[in-house]
């Protein structure tokens, strides 16, 4: 498998943000920041086949199965909180149940949605902390777990080294010879976990990025991923 994350990718994936982002019509203004100490103990829960989320980095969803579109409903009503999470190998048995899951997801906010004229919904989801699922509440039609949040904190050596490890993925997303084209501006946080979204591996290997309980593994990960294998002599 090819698992180099191309600039070109890259740079698509950032305009893609922005074009469908601007094109929503409304506009989902959180009334206060959202941090781990006010992350419900309970949440919905959105199972995917690959972990599709990670923190401070966004995704676009398209939503249309009707148990989702329901959840995407209630969370606009109240805390505009989904928790993503992993379906387990062999989900597909029991796709239309509750089949097994990872227990380590990541909660995001919904920052812009569309919700179109059938019912489906496009919502634009920022991850906001990775959780551990403890409980599952059975008493809507989509699932909802009691969840725990699990921080992702750096000491100020690890955020040196993140900031060096930053640079690294960066000219193994560049081409030879160019500059980046990833803004200064974006944390680089955001740049791993973005990178640990997009990058082309099979769900169970993202899903261990998911998991790793620092964020300076999990871009040393990344850059393992990336490197091109050494020179045979």
């Amino acid at each position: 498998m090819e698992r180099r994350v191309t600039l070109k990718a890259w740079i698509s994936l950032v305009g893609m943000l922005a074009v469908w982002g601007a094109a929503f019509a409304q506009p989902v203004a959180p009334e206060r920041p959202r941090t781990i100490d006010t992350l419900p103990s309970v949440i919905p829960i959105f199972p995917l086949e690959d972990a599709t989320l990670f923190p401070k980095a966004a995704n676009l969803f398209h939503i249309f199965e009707p148990r989702y579109r329901a959840m995407v409903a209630d969370a606009l009503k109240g805390e505009r909180i989904i928790g993503m999470v992993t379906l387990k190998p062999g989900f597909e048995a029991n796709y239309e149940g509750r089949p097994a899951i990872h227990a380590i997801g990541c909660a995001g906010v919904i920052e812009n949605f569309e919700e179109l004229p059938d019912g489906r919904f496009n919502i634009l989801l920022r991850g906001l902390t990775r959780f551990r699922v403890v409980s599952e509440d059975q008493s809507r039609p989509y699932r909802l777990a009691g969840v725990e949040a699990i921080a992702d904190t750096l000491d100020d050596n690890e955020k040196d080294a993140l900031h060096t490890q930053r640079q690294r993925l960066e000219q193994l997303v560049t081409k030879p010879g160019s500059a980046s084209a990833i803004p200064p501006d974006i944390s680089d946080e955001e740049v791993v976990n973005t990178l640990a979204i997009r990058l082309p591996v099979d769900p169970g290997e993202r899903q261990g990025l998911l998991e790793l309980d620092r964020l300076l593994l999990r871009s040393q990960a990344l850059v393992d991923l990336l490197a091109p294998p050494p020179t045979r002599r």
